[in-house]
């Protein structure tokens, strides 16, 4: 009795827990479009068959009570996208799930991991104002401790800040901006110039050059990431939006060796010292293992290696050798700067080809790999099939070839051959009547002698 008691319990509190969690995400229908203007939404596009939507479903719950309980303004919902298609539309929906946060007028397009805590600080970073305050020097240390990568206008009203916040609107989506006072700044920096923008990572600060560096959102654009990374299929696909070039230490990470190591540590050398020969075309890091690489240039690529990636059209480069030293990396990389080091791969039409039937015959083998039987099931029954329907048409073709053949022939012919031809078919006829005759008559002649 006591264990049933118990097993209910557990039962009441757990409705309420999936309750109260359904009550933080709100259904949304066509009433949205109106209602949504008045408030920061973050909703979720999904469609009801989408494996990677149910997926998403329990991580969006958590989303909804942690904004919820955090005291945010922003409201989560989710809608139906194949329910409310004309809608979907008009916020651009193109997959699912896509989650996008409505601001105003303004729809933000989340691009990260499907995780809650990288949904909830992309939610907070966007909600909030595109360029936020530092007052003092302990507001700025505390906001180098929290990010990796720190933009910062530095300076008064001027045409560079007008820039300055039209590009934060538009890029807050990967990062945080902000600004502050030359005397909030700590006191190892100085800035030769004001008013600037300043990025401070890596342990050290650089600022943006308008000459050397282009437009403004450009340079935000590459200078986003750390000079080197752990670089993952995710991180790969990010990267590929700053037009950079992707040089890459392929190692066993969970493995390692010393060869391992002495590649990822070269990398994360020119990545430090060349950097200002580097970095404008760059990008450095490390990948664990080289199954992903694999994919990408439809090969096999060694473990420990280096390899670097134009996500761009598909291109890469491998040295001609295997890298040993610092030099060998730095001329590696500048013989793929200026051209000289070899191209492989790419976008043309035969590579298209390539990638259609590489990806064709890997999602074969990953079927049988995970269940021969149902890839037996799949495959072979088609296969089965279209094989009867050609053995059929084969066959039938070739009858009705036969009979074509003759029909031809005889159209060749004219009335004369005609009849002559009818004639020859009468003589052989009259021919073999009398031996058929003379055949039967031989073969009853020893009964007739018998019954004289």
């Amino acid at each position: 009795m006591a264990e049933v008691k118990a097993s209910l319990f557990c039962g009441v509190v757990a409705a309420l827990l999936c309750s109260t969690a359904l009550a933080f995400v709100e259904d949304l229908d066509e009433t949205f479009k109106d209602t949504r203007v008045n408030d920061i939404w973050l909703v979720d596009f999904y469609a009801p068959w989408c494996g990677y939507c149910k997926k998403l479903e329990p991580i969006w719950f958590d989303v909804g009570a942690e904004l919820k309980s955090s005291g945010s303004p922003v409201r989560v919902g989710k809608m139906d996208a194949t329910a409310y298609s004309g809608m979907a539309s008009e916020f651009g929906v193109r997959g699912y799930p896509t989650i996008k946060l409505l601001k105003g007028d303004l729809a933000f397009s989340y691009k990260g991991p499907r995780t809650k805590d990288d949904i909830v600080e992309f939610a907070n970073r966007v909600a909030g104002p595109a360029v936020r305050a530092l007052p003092s020097k302990q507001m700025f240390e505390h906001m180098m401790k929290r990010h990796d990568v720190l933009f910062v206008y530095v300076g008064a009203d001027s045409p560079l800040k007008e820039k300055y916040n039209d590009v934060a609107s538009e890029l807050i989506v990967y990062t945080y901006f902000f600004s502050a006072s030359e005397e909030a700044l700590p006191e190892s920096v100085s800035l030769s110039e004001l008013p600037t923008v300043v990025v401070f990572k890596d342990g050290g600060h650089f600022t943006y050059d308008e000459y050397e560096d282009g437009s403004l959102s450009s340079w935000v654009n590459k200078e986003r990431f750390q000079g080197y990374l752990q670089i993952d299929g995710f991180t790969l696909y990010e990267l590929g939006e700053t037009g950079k070039l992707v040089a890459i230490a392929v190692i066993h990470e969970k493995d390692p060796t010393e060869q391992s190591d002495r590649l990822k540590t070269l990398m994360q050398r020119v990545a430090k010292e060349y950097r200002e020969h580097f970095n404008r075309d760059f990008q450095f890091g490390h990948m664990d293992g080289n199954d992903y690489i694999n994919s990408l240039i439809m090969g096999e690529v060694a473990v420990p290696s280096v390899i670097i990636l134009n996500t761009s059209n598909e291109q890469y480069f491998l040295p001609s050798e295997p890298i040993e030293t610092m030099e060998q990396l730095v001329q590696f990389i500048s013989g793929v700067l200026n051209g000289s080091a070899q191209a492989y791969g790419g976008d043309g039409f035969i590579q298209r080809i390539k990638r259609v039937a590489f990806d064709a015959k890997s999602t074969i083998m990953s079927v049988f790999r995970s269940s021969p039987l149902l890839g037996c099931f799949l495959f072979g029954l088609p296969l089965g099939v279209i094989s009867l329907m050609c053995y059929g048409i084969c066959t039938a073709e070739s009858d009705d070839g036969s009979e074509d053949m003759d029909a031809l022939k005889r159209e060749g012919l004219t009335d004369e051959e005609e009849e002559e031809e009818e004639e020859e078919r009468q003589r052989a006829a009259e021919l073999e009547g009398p031996a058929e005759e003379e055949e039967d008559v031989g073969e009853k002649a020893p009964e007739e002698k018998k019954t004289d």
